[in-house]
């Protein structure tokens, strides 16, 4: 339990890094689901289950999809629902 416990650490101390030093905010946002998650199984792990269901829901569920709706209201993700331009085939 103890290697376990060890890379479950390293890898949030790796996601909190790379959340902060990516380019991008859409791949800062999933790197950041990735800590939540890891982090409600370290609750987990500490016997703390209500810690790691709210960690799970807040952090990787709410607070996610939040981010995700204000990068769509500040366009800052494009949608999927323009077609990208010079792909146009001619019907006959």
């Amino acid at each position: 339990m103890t290697v376990f416990t060890i890379l479950i650490l390293g890898f949030l101390i790796a996601c909190s890094v790379a959340t902060c030093l990516h380019r991008t905010l859409f791949t800062s946002i999933i790197i950041f689901m990735a800590y939540s998650t890891v982090m409600s199984v370290v609750w987990a792990i500490l016997e703390s289950p209500d810690l790691a269901i709210t960690e799970a829901a807040v952090g990787a569920g709410i607070t996610s999809i939040l981010f995700f709706v204000t990068l769509k209201k500040i366009q800052a993700v494009e949608t999927m629902d323009k077609e990208p331009e010079g792909n146009e085939q001619e019907t006959k």
